[in-house]
């Protein structure tokens, strides 16, 4: 009796401890949907420190490249815009010790954010992002001796990450590497710079199949949920192959990608990134998208029987920081091209994550979309219709911003900011700044930055050509008209600057007026000596109504914050349209 006991034990300690039969890699790729990345935010890196214990906290690693603080409410705005999946990217190297032991509080961190995704009943991709690239504080580089090198320092990594995820159902999903390269920095393909040297090119991606079978092994090992999890894996660079000219060696990063040794059958993705140049027109690329996406279906889709995921996508200077884009400079084709990529992606079974755009900046913190019109291109190209999806914009909502300053002759950016990136004065008019009420006359100004003067401060920095005008007398408005004899032909930054010192003032709205007529809304951010705070109400009130995912099963529940339930407890719910009580 005593041995039929043990063995009823035993076998029910094995089911409870047995994973779960999650979907397939290419049903987990069907369903996603159109998915869009969380980027400059927890992947940003203080390339002015070296490894280790960098950031004085979490928050401040965070918002290290100019994003605000993530709140649960961006990826519900995500989810109700119809977007299905949000790519987490994540860098880690500043927040491990000698040890290799990743920091507590940064773990916690990450561990909020994907909660976020996954509670909005979206899929969430967690990466090793920043730990690779062109930067010598990069560790994950494709190299033969790097890798043997970084190797348990690598699996070490990926087995606490796996440890504290093991428990997440199918919605997770793990990337080992972003774009990883030579130890030469080379993007597209190893050596691509300088002479090519076929030996070392080998032995380079070679080096990324082992790091792609060194994630897998170590994730498969934590068992739980890990021993099934769909994992992805990248090409060199995560590059999409080429051809320039004579020279094939841009395909070699697809053809010589071997899928790691699995024991779970069928749950390996391959991510690629796909940055093409649309500056010729939409036509051209077209054609050039045509090619690449047939490309990448033959070399990795068809050859390994995979599915693959476009983990970033975007124009060549889709981000090109504060310089003009395409978006700016060719808006009608390049919406043109969003709609192609998503709908060629969807043609072939490609999921695709936008790059960071979107929302992007102060819009998150509201949140918003700053590029709304790419939001709804994107879904609309996927499901053929944005109807019962929403895309707020700040429009929607009524703005104050409360600015405390702390010191003398202290300045809020009321546009730009400290890269200086010019703009050609020709282009604008001026700007308009209106304040909660008038009672702030002689006490701020506004400032505009012009031409360099070819003279240095006494800190030893650039110094500009300055315009300076009061408040208006009399009204909450003022409206600046840029002074060309003034500023010179460019100009890159304009602050609310105040002259009494310590005084906290509110602002209501900051436009920026273009040559044109037309204007653009502002957000006001702190220059130096002062904090912003923001208060934002909806412009309309009411209770937003729950939305629905049109990729999702018919029969999926949904709480009263219109989150996908996997388990309902007792109490309210919906599926499909109607009340449903669980008891």
């Amino acid at each position: 009796m005593k041995k039929i006991l043990i063995c009823v034990c035993a076998l029910l300690m094995s089911y409870s401890t047995k994973a779960a039969d999650f979907e397939t890699a290419k049903d987990a790729v069907k369903n996603m949907g159109v998915g869009w990345n969380l980027g400059n935010t927890l992947e940003s890196v203080n390339w002015d420190g070296k490894d280790g214990w960098n950031w004085a906290s979490p928050a401040d690693h965070e918002i290290g490249w100019g994003q605000s603080i993530t709140k649960p409410e961006l990826m519900k705005m995500m989810k109700e815009a119809g977007f299905g999946a949000i790519r987490v990217p994540v860098t880690w190297f500043q927040e491990m010790d000698a040890n290799g032991k990743v920091n507590d509080a940064w773990m916690s961190r990450v561990k909020e954010v994907v909660d976020y995704v996954i509670d909005n009943g979206m899929y969430c991709i967690l990466n090793v992002h920043h730990d690779t690239g062109a930067h010598d504080l990069h560790w994950v580089v494709a190299d033969e001796t790097y890798y043997n090198n970084s190797k348990t320092k690598f699996e070490a990594l990926w087995k606490q990450i796996a440890e504290v995820f093991k428990d997440y159902d199918q919605h997770l999903l793990f990337e080992a590497y972003n774009e990883m390269l030579d130890a030469k920095n080379c993007w597209n393909y190893p050596t691509s710079t300088g002479t090519y040297d076929a030996d070392y090119a080998a032995k380079s991606l070679e080096a990324v199949n082992n790091y792609a079978q060194s994630f897998v092994t170590s994730v498969r090992a934590t068992g739980g949920n890990n021993a099934t999890r769909n994992l992805i894996v990248n090409t060199y660079a995560a590059a999409c192959g080429g051809v320039w000219g004579d020279n094939t060696h841009p395909q070699e990063p697809l053809e010589q990608l071997k899928l790691p040794a699995d024991d779970a059958t069928g749950h390996l993705i391959v991510e690629v990134h796909s940055y093409p140049n649309i500056s010729s027109g939409f036509t051209q690329a077209k054609n050039g998208l045509d090619w690449t996406f047939n490309n990448i279906n033959e070399k990795l889709a068809t050859r390994l029987n995979v599915p693959i995921i476009i983990g970033e996508w975007g124009s060549s200077n889709v981000d090109a920081g504060a310089g003009k884009t395409d978006y700016d400079l060719r808006k009608t084709d390049y919406l043109k091209f969003v709609d192609y990529f998503v709908s060629k992606a969807k043609e072939l079974g490609f999921a695709t994550f936008y790059w960071m755009g979107l929302s992007d900046g102060s819009a998150r913190e509201l949140p918003v979309f700053n590029q709304a019109d790419i939001a709804k291109t994107i879904v609309k190209a996927y499901y053929g219709s944005i109807d019962g999806y929403n895309y707020p914009t700040a429009d929607d909502f009524e703005t104050i911003y409360s600015v405390k300053y702390a010191d003398e002759w202290s300045e809020a950016f009321l546009f730009g900011d400290w890269s200086r990136a010019a703009k050609k004065l020709s282009d604008y008019k001026g700007i308009r700044v209106e304040m909660e009420d008038d009672s702030y006359v002689g006490k701020l100004q506004v400032k505009v930055y012009g031409d360099k003067t070819g003279q240095k401060n006494n800190d030893g920095s650039d110094k500009y050509y300055e315009q300076y005008v009061q408040l208006a007398s009399g009204s909450n408005i003022t409206e600046a008209t840029f002074d060309t004899s003034t500023l010179g032909s460019t100009f890159w930054g304009v602050t609310l600057q105040t002259q009494v010192g310590v005084l906290t003032a509110k602002v209501k709205k900051a436009t920026l007026i273009k040559a044109d007529g037309s204007e653009f809304s502002l957000s006001v951010t702190s220059a130096w000596g002062c904090t912003v705070a923001t208060e934002s109400t909806p412009k309309t009130s009411g209770i937003r109504n729950v939305q629905f995912n049109k990729r999702e099963a018919s029969d999926a529940i949904y709480n009263l914050q219109g989150q996908r339930i996997s388990k309902p407890r007792k109490g309210l719910y919906i599926q499909n349209g109607k009340k449903l009580i669980a008891q």
